[in-house]
């Protein structure tokens, strides 16, 4: 009879070790998806930001041209494209104000300095959500590679977790503006 009951205690802490290790993963994946819809607001918000000043008639139309073919491809990219549309962005922000003049052309024009802090907000915080969205990935895939998990399956039909890899560097003009 001992024996039984040390059984079923047994059994009684592997299965809350396993609902406390599923719950986790849970949580985990939650934290994942809120890390993604926060990166896609920054990264939305930054494009709109780009599109809107690429549209505005303030830059050269060359700069105007890249400007606004980057953030309109970052903006329509279908979720496999997705990272590199981004570091295009990316890439095209860092080459069209590239130098302080262009920043001093934009923030001279009608609106231009709300348009700059707006900007340069954008490209500060899309590295932050870019960093909490991976770090979020890096815990659940820690946890899902322990052979208990993998085992019984407590991950369930969740996807494996990817993380959002681009170039995310700021206009140094942009990051220097976004400090102050």
């Amino acid at each position: 009879m001992t024996t039984l009951i040390w059984i079923v205690v047994a059994l009684v802490v592997i299965g809350v070790y396993l609902s406390w290790t599923a719950g986790r993963l849970d949580r985990l994946h939650s934290r994942i998806d809120a890390a993604r819809a926060a990166l896609d607001a920054q990264l939305l918000r930054r494009a709109s930001v780009a599109q809107e000043l690429g549209t505005a008639g303030v830059l050269d139309p060359a700069a105007s041209i890249v400007l606004y073919q980057a953030a309109h491809a970052a903006r329509q990219a279908e979720e496999e494209q997705r990272e590199v549309a981004e570091s295009e962005l990316s890439q095209a922000l860092r080459a069209v104000f590239a130098e302080v003049p262009q920043v001093e052309v934009v923030r001279e024009a009608p609106g231009g300095e709300e348009s700059l802090t707006e900007l340069s907000e954008a490209v500060r915080r899309v590295p932050m959500a870019r960093r909490f969205h991976n770090d979020a990935v890096r815990a659940a895939r820690a946890v899902r590679k322990h052979r208990v998990v993998r085992w019984f399956r407590l991950a369930g039909h969740a996807p494996f977790p990817m993380a959002f890899e681009m170039d995310d560097e700021p206009p140094a003009v942009l990051e220097a503006r976004a400090s102050h």
